[in-house]
């Protein structure tokens, strides 16, 4: 139901995003999925990759400042309308999203997200049928 996301916080100046990539590179770590949100002198870069721990500690080893957490994914139909959808099942039952991004993968849209309950996340995921991936079940996508 949810998968490890790493954060990875970027001082905007030139190289240090390329620093991160290039770790990951050598360590042959696979990106699904990222995302960069800035500020004025940083950016917090969130990131969905084939292996959620070794990453962290390949990015610690390499002096970067990262954390992993776990957001909720769902897989949706490729078809316009099912974020909206999705989304809706979430605000109707008093959920709020505190950030969202998507993606396609396998022909099915991703949609990875935090909230702000995540125990009532839980629950209204399972009870309304939204199909839920794990980091195995989104590795096996790729």
């Amino acid at each position: 139901m949810t998968v490890h996301q790493i954060s990875v916080f970027v001082e905007n100046k030139s190289g240090t995003l390329l620093r991160v990539l290039d770790l990951f590179k050598e360590a042959g770590i696979q990106l699904i999925a990222s995302t960069i949100s800035d500020t004025v002198e940083y950016g917090i870069y969130r990131i969905i990759c084939s292996e959620p721990s070794r990453a962290l500690e390949v990015l610690k080893q390499g002096g970067i400042s990262a954390s992993v957490s776990e957001v909720f994914a769902i897989t949706l139909d490729n078809r316009p309308g099912r974020a909206a959808d999705a989304v809706r099942v979430l605000a109707e039952e008093g959920i709020g999203i505190s950030y969202l991004y998507s993606f396609l993968l396998a022909g099915k849209g991703i949609l990875v997200f935090r909230t702000d309950d995540a125990g009532r996340t839980k629950e209204v995921i399972r009870a309304k049928g939204l199909a839920s991936v794990d980091d195995d079940a989104l590795v096996a996508l790729v």
